[in-house]
């Protein structure tokens, strides 16, 4: 309890507690600081409550229910197979509880403050945090802001009804018979073919001209193929334009090369990015911290903003609003208010996407490297050619590696294929230490496995490919 208005003294102040917040106060802590974490909702944040895992577990269904209605390939059949959709969202939040209690009982354990409620900076070493039964001060040395993001809202497509963000898509109480999605990003696309496999009729209307635009296209050739075997139509180079929903219904106008179309469904869910939580009552501008014109606050090679004990991770500073790359950012900024030499380095954040087939992607493509002036070897090698997938049916897809002509070093790696979203984490380390093919090539990997295939792709691009012809 606070006596009067005076303020409490720690060391450092957290604001949100999402994947980036909460581990940067448990590393400070660690680092030996009084810390307080303040998250107006829920521990773990976007990510743990509303995004990354709930998603996920949904998918993880998904897929569940279309192997048991296709077995047929294993010589299994199964009939009058059936979702209970509110078992599976019962499922969904039992994960999402689970690692949210797990979460609470690491700060719990790791003596860090936490506190239910808003903050608002009073000065660059005060902040106010409040709910609806307190509002103590207190004052602090260091600062890290990670608050995160949040949905963008387009005026034609305001929020509300029938027209949903990707947390409204999450609590759908019944499979939708059908959904138009605006955003073939990796959140649309993710959500848009986990309701597919679900048996929603999916109309995805993308502006550019294919799905997962950040990724090469055979890549997203791909994943666009399968979508089309669970009759989901991708609208490319398309302008949505507006909307018209009822109680039963939603109705999207569309463009697609000066010619007006429209599509209606269910439901439409609206994900075309997400902007950053700078702005409502924390106060930045009444401290003073330098934002872009993205609303991105600016920070140094350690988080550290334009105020020196002021921070700032995640989604809130420049870079892919990714959830590990907010961790990273997380631990750096904990490592520097402690004095450490601690500095990012974002050459091995992968990015990966839950679609089917996978997608992941680790330091640099061919093109980048090519800009950046190295002269490269590159090579693909299949899933086809794989003992482990062909044995799991599941063999479309394939490695690339891209390595310097000069010394063999490999600069960067995508995947597209089963379990992609695993498989990059050797190619990440093998950028991170400097490795080369060899180093790659001849470390032994089990067989079978499907990381036989990280290996025969780092021989494939050497030039002396095994399982695979070249000529």
């Amino acid at each position: 309890m606070v006596v009067g208005d005076a303020s409490l003294d720690i060391d450092t102040l957290v604001i949100g507690a999402g994947p980036g917040g909460y581990v940067a106060a448990i590393r400070a802590a660690q680092l030996g600081q009084k810390v307080l974490i303040v998250d107006k909702s829920e521990v773990g944040g976007v990510c743990l409550n509303r995004g990354c895992i709930p998603s996920k577990a949904l998918i993880s269904a998904a897929h569940q229910y279309e192997s048991a209605k296709h077995g047929e390939a294993f010589g299994v059949s199964a009939e009058n197979v059936k979702v209970d959709f509110t078992k599976t969202q019962e499922f969904k939040t039992s994960v999402v509880k689970k690692l949210t209690g797990g979460v609470a009982s690491l700060l719990k354990g790791n003596k860090v403050e936490v506190f239910n409620g808003e903050c608002m900076f009073i000065s660059t070493t005060e902040a106010r945090v409040f709910n609806d039964h307190e509002s103590p001060r207190y004052r602090f040395k260091n600062c890290i802001i990670a608050t995160g993001s949040r949905p963008i809202e387009l005026k034609p497509f305001p929020f509300g009804g029938r027209i949903l963000s990707s947390t409204e898509a999450l609590e759908l109480p019944e499979i939708p018979k059908s959904l138009i999605v605006i955003g073939g990003g990796y959140i649309g696309a993710e959500l848009g073919q986990m309701y597919s496999k679900f048996g929603t009729k999916v109309t995805i209307i993308e502006g550019m001209d294919t799905v997962l635009p950040g990724f090469d296209k055979d890549m997203t050739r791909l994943v666009a193929k399968n979508m089309a075997k669970t009759g989901i139509d991708i609208v490319t180079n398309a302008k949505a334009e507006s909307a018209a929903q009822t109680d039963k219904d939603v109705t999207v106008k569309y463009s697609v090369g000066g010619e007006s179309k429209e599509v209606t469904a269910e439901y439409l869910l609206v994900t075309v990015g997400r902007r950053p939580n700078t702005d409502g009552e924390l106060g930045l501008d009444l401290i003073g911290v330098e934002l872009d014109e993205r609303g991105l606050i600016k920070v140094d090679h350690q988080g550290r903003t334009n105020i020196p004990n002021i921070f700032a991770i995640g989604d809130v500073v420049p870079g892919l609003a990714l959830a590990h790359k907010a961790s990273y950012e997380g631990k750096i900024a904990a490592e520097a208010i402690a004095g450490h030499k601690s500095a990012v380095d974002y050459k091995v954040i992968p990015a990966v996407v839950f679609t089917d087939p996978e997608c992941s992607s680790v330091g640099l493509t061919e093109k980048e490297a090519k800009d950046k002036g190295f002269k490269v070897k590159s090579g693909k090698f299949p899933f086809a050619g794989n003992g482990r997938a062909l044995s799991l049916n599941n063999a479309d897809g394939f490695i690339k590696i891209v390595a310097s002509e000069e010394n063999n070093i490999v600069l960067g790696a995508q995947i597209v294929g089963i379990e992609a979203s695993n498989l990059i984490a050797e190619l990440g380390l093998a950028i991170e230490m400097g490795a080369t093919l060899e180093d790659i090539s001849l470390t032994i990997h089990g067989h079978p496995t499907l990381g036989e295939v990280v290996m025969e792709a780092a021989e494939l691009v050497e030039g002396h490919p095994i399982h695979v012809l070249t000529r």
